[in-house]
């Protein structure tokens, strides 16, 4: 195993167990499923129950795949079109910084996996062991375009933002005169 193995690998566990967690949270954890559903309800998704398990699905299963090294490009799409999704609807509006709910976390796991999908998942990694060589330009290329593919086109078919509240007018203060 080589250096850039090496690396890959560590990349490979971290972030599958990072999503693995975070999955199971979504699924388990807080309010469980009705409760994911009814934040992304609150997110503008339809059919938020669907959402919710779609999302564990994509979550645990991109970690999965990442913990074994298998379809290593596939599974950086699902942990990149997660990421877009959360950024998109949920972090954009409060600029960068996580501790103000901003996308700097799901930024950061969404380029770490693009670079994941470049780099490839190493030799010790069921992908090298069936001969599945997608990396490089291919790799990254594969997994932002299916990533942004499936980010589109759940939005398109699920996102139904609401209208942004009416302004409240505000009366005028009187003029009161001086006696």
């Amino acid at each position: 195993m080589n250096q850039a193995d090496a690396v890959a690998l560590l990349l490979r566990l971290v972030l599958g167990i990072v999503m693995i967690a975070h999955g199971i949270n979504h699924w388990r954890g807080g309010g469980r499923i009705a409760g994911t559903a009814r934040w992304f309800t609150g997110l503008g998704l339809t059919h938020a129950t669907l959402q919710a398990w779609l999302s564990v699905v994509t979550e645990v299963g991109a970690g999965v795949l990442l913990l074994a090294g298998l379809l290593t490009p596939l599974a950086c799409a699902g942990v990149i079109s997660v990421m877009l999704v959360a950024g998109f609807l949920a972090h954009r509006c409060n600029g960068f910084f996580v501790f103000a709910e901003g996308y700097e976390y799901v930024l950061t796991l969404a380029v770490v996996s693009l670079a994941l999908a470049a780099l490839g998942p190493g030799s010790a990694s069921l992908d090298d062991m069936a001969g599945f060589d997608v990396d490089g330009w291919t790799g990254a290329g594969l997994a932002l375009g299916v990533a942004v593919s499936a980010t589109a086109g759940l939005l398109a078919t699920f996102w139904r933002p609401r209208p942004a509240p009416a302004p409240v007018p505000v009366p005028e203060p009187l003029d009161q005169e001086a006696g």
